[in-house]
């Protein structure tokens, strides 16, 4: 079998090189799926008398290609994602500093997609306006960027879908497809009110995500305390497990303190005279 460290030594004597750029190659290939191995492609490059330079070339050409592919397909994952793409949400554009305790470091750390490998869930809990649905948001953005399906969606639209999917007849697809991506995020817990059947099919989707394979978690954000959560729902049973398998294994973190909302926002007190308009004020009336 013929090497590709066996091309190389072959190549030139005045132009020998390392491995390693044929092995950045290999790993290009792997990444666009080219279907080549290393003696096909050690054999290719000593039937074509492939230089230094050609190699070099070569590198430079599949290492843009690989480039391209990965952006087209983050920008994929973040269209199906359905999160803000005009004025996306990430972990870069959120102000760390303006949170304080002796847990930031643990919130910070989620852009790790740690809790994802680790199967964790995680819940972001607090008033309007103290950045849960930017976290979950920017959480999602990386995500995406390291090519993991995502999908946002706030528990009102949850909701609604799953009362749209029993009235057409499609409550199973619509679970498998929210069973998917590897992050699923659930914002505004607490917003509205499930019916027996959509409670049912809450309970299906979190029992079936809970037992699905490769990295995968959920993220919650909520003003109200898990423990609060069940008023929103109807059929006990199924929402107590359904929480048991949320909270089995998560994170969660109590958001506290003034809103971001509205903190470049400038405000101008005005006073304006009043009075009655005289005749020659009034519009003409035609």
């Amino acid at each position: 079998m013929i090497l590709l460290t066996d091309s190389i030594n072959l190549i030139s004597s005045d132009d020998i090189m390392d491995d390693t750029k044929l092995n950045l190659i290999m790993r290009c290939f792997d990444s666009l799926k080219v279907k080549m191995t290393e003696e096909e492609l050690s054999t290719f490059i000593l039937d074509n008398d492939f230089s230094n330079t050609d190699i070099d070339a070569t590198l430079r050409m599949f290492t843009f290609l690989e480039k391209r592919n990965n952006e087209a397909s983050i920008q994929m994952m973040l269209r199906l994602s359905k999160l803000p793409l005009k004025s996306p949400k990430t972990f870069a554009n959120f102000d760390f500093s303006q949170v304080h305790g002796k847990n930031v470091s643990q919130l910070e750390g989620l852009q790790s997609l740690s809790t994802l490998y680790s199967h964790k869930n995680v819940a972001l809990i607090g008033p309007a306006g103290t950045g849960k649905t930017h976290i979950a948001m920017a959480y999602g953005y990386e995500c995406c960027q390291h090519k993991l399906k995502t999908y946002f969606i706030k528990m009102s639209e949850l909701n609604d879908m799953f009362t749209q999917a029993r009235a057409y007849g499609r409550s199973g697809r619509v679970i498998s497809n929210l069973v998917k991506p590897s992050c699923l995020i659930i914002d505004e817990v607490g917003h509205c009110v499930f019916d027996r059947e959509n409670t049912r099919m809450f309970f299906d989707l979190v029992d079936r995500r809970y037992n699905k394979e490769g990295p995968y978690t959920m993220i919650f954000t909520s003003n109200k305390q898990p423990s609060q959560w069940k008023q929103n729902f109807n059929e006990d049973d199924s929402l107590l497990c359904a929480l048991d398998r949320i909270f089995d294994d998560a994170l969660i973190f109590n958001l506290r303190g003034n809103s971001y909302r509205g903190k470049d926002c400038e405000s101008y007190s005005l006073t304006t005279l009043r009075g009655k308009a005289t005749n020659a004020e009034l519009p003409a009336v035609k």
